[in-house]
């Protein structure tokens, strides 16, 4: 009884430090360029003055929980700390790929800017690269790059598995990190949207049971702490995430799902996050939540008229 006492509450520990420590980044970054913030400043749906501080912010966080999440696993095995590693490069690569997405602002895409998937895969199929391409195979390579670590994790855990099996389960990975990464975005069109959508996912994640649900539970520790530490003033529309924040919040929520030990999670994961992309060129998100009460009402909490 005293030792399941004990690791309950060493689990608990781990991770208030990792979703405190990650927090705790978001808020400094944000918090320090406030002076310097003026060439972060974007023209909101609203017609108000953002900043986009909050989303540098909330990336550095998110690589933060990566690392934290490596550093507290490296204790278990050094399969468990490649967890770590994935999520750090995943969410460095999302809030890279975002920040030159930010700060360009559509500049070198022409007089017709490329929009969604297909808009952007058209564009470079015609030979025209726009920074939207530029972030797919950014935070593609990330993604891929997470999900083989996340694979030979999953490997060495059951002794070893077929060359086919470990490419497969690493191209798997890797789509649930780069989905999920992208959709995030795609869902910030209104303040706190995106962030209230990463907290509801990662709250659930915290009880992953078992010793294999440890890295899942810390990067979901993470996810939230960034969230919840970014949404206030998400919410005022002092900040914004931007390309910079939501891929990088996005990549590190992905990694948490594509380390789950549930295949069945893994699965749902994936084809939520790849058919919802999917639909997003065909589907207006926001008219969607506007017409489903219960969405509408969750979507609109906390956040000026």
């Amino acid at each position: 009884m005293a030792g399941t006492i004990t690791r309950v509450s060493s689990c608990a520990r781990d991770l208030a430090r990792t979703g405190l420590k990650a927090a705790g980044t978001a808020l400094s970054w944000s918090t320090c360029l406030a002076p310097v913030a003026q060439g972060l400043e974007r023209t909101n749906f609203h017609g108000r003055t953002v900043s986009l501080r909050g989303g540098v912010g909330a990336a550095a966080g998110a690589v933060t929980a990566g690392i934290e999440a490596g550093r507290l696993l490296r204790g278990r095995t050094d399969s468990s700390s490649r967890v770590g590693l994935a999520a750090t490069i995943a969410a460095g690569a999302g809030g890279c790929a975002g920040v030159v997405d930010d700060l360009d602002a559509g500049a070198h895409d022409g007089d017709t800017p490329a929009k969604g998937l297909k808009g952007h895969l058209t564009a470079l199929a015609h030979g025209r690269v726009t920074t939207g391409a530029l972030k797919i195979a950014v935070i593609g390579s990330g993604a891929l790059i997470g999900g083989v670590l996340l694979s030979r994790h999953r490997s060495e855990g059951v002794g070893g598995r077929p060359l086919a099996a470990t490419a497969v389960d690493a191209a798997s990975s890797a789509v649930v990190i780069a989905s999920w990464a992208n959709l995030l975005n795609l869902l910030d069109l209104r303040p706190g949207r995106a962030l209230k959508t990463a907290s509801i996912v990662s709250a659930p994640l915290l009880t992953t049971p078992g010793r294999d649900g440890e890295p899942t539970r810390l990067l979901a520790a993470g996810t939230l702490g960034v969230s919840l530490m970014a949404l206030p003033e998400d919410l005022l529309e002092n900040t914004m995430l931007g390309d910079t924040g939501a891929n990088a919040v996005g990549a590190l929520l992905g990694t948490a799902l594509a380390c789950h030990p549930g295949r069945a999670v893994r699965a749902g994961a994936a084809v939520s996050g790849v058919g919802l992309i999917l639909a997003s060129e065909k589907v207006s998100f926001s008219r969607v939540i506007a017409n489903t009460p219960v969405l509408a009402a969750l979507d609109g909490l906390g956040r000026r008229p």
